[in-house]
């Protein structure tokens, strides 16, 4: 099972309080049988299976180690809105060299944007434009 979090800060009046959240709330990641699903379904807080047509549907495995390769790299990561369009990238150095995302930009800094695309779900990462080119 696998719930990916991120370190978010939040300046109150008086403090800033750092706490850590899911990068995809409501969601959980986890290999089973789909012929034994009735415990995963019967699991407190667990509303539905991610598929189609009441047929749980993967998740590709380069998605989800993306999304743990971001994390480990110690960059800001965040959550984001799902993007069908862009530039597409790929990481030619760094820690995160040889993913591929989206390119785009937030206020005056460059971020790369992967997607998990059956949740319709992104997260971005702050990224040097040095370090990347064109798919």
């Amino acid at each position: 099972q696998y719930l990916p979090l991120y370190r978010s800060r939040r300046r109150w009046s008086d403090r800033v309080v750092e706490s850590e959240l899911p990068l995809f709330p409501g969601y959980f990641f986890c290999r089973f049988d789909p012929k034994k699903r009735l415990p995963i379904l019967t699991t407190p807080n667990v509303v539905s299976i991610v598929g189609f047509a009441s047929e749980p549907a993967p998740i590709p495995d380069s998605e989800i180690e993306a999304v743990q390769a971001i994390l480990r790299s110690g960059l800001a990561a965040e959550p984001c809105p799902f993007l069908r369009e862009g530039q597409a990238i790929r990481v030619r150095r760094g820690a995160l060299e040889g993913l591929e995302g989206i390119l785009v930009k937030k206020k005056s800094e460059w971020r790369m944007v992967v997607s998990i695309t059956m949740l319709h779900r992104s997260l971005s990462v702050e990224i040097d434009r040095e370090w990347i080119t064109t798919r």
